[in-house]
């Protein structure tokens, strides 16, 4: 048996159930991939060409990111992609999925 740094002792199965509470709970790194397996993009770092990976996004989209991005000095939160033109809540609702704000871009290029 462990002892946890609470002092909680925990079997191999205790062990699993909190593990299993912080994954359910959702604790997880900000750049994880997403359940498909590809990865995330980071809206304040990727190239137009990563972001254009993104369902719904196209050139023209991908370049109204880059472009917002530059003159915001980077997203501060992901409901700001609303104000990108040609993003709404239905495709923020699409994207959320495979963005993220901070770490790496994890997308793996179709």
């Amino acid at each position: 048996m462990k002892t946890s740094s609470k002092g909680l002792r925990l079997g191999g199965s205790g062990l699993a159930l909190v593990l299993a509470g912080a994954v359910l709970g959702g604790v997880a790194p900000a750049a994880s991939p997403d359940e498909s397996g590809r990865g995330v993009v980071n809206v304040n770092t990727a190239t137009l060409e990563q972001l254009q990976q993104l369902p719904g996004v196209g050139e023209t989209r991908a370049r109204a990111l880059v472009e917002a991005r530059r003159e915001k000095g980077g997203f501060r939160s992901i409901e700001e992609l609303m104000a990108v033109h040609g993003v709404g809540k239905a495709l923020l609702e699409k994207l959320r999925p495979y963005v993220t704000l901070e770490g790496k871009t994890t997308l793996r290029i179709r």
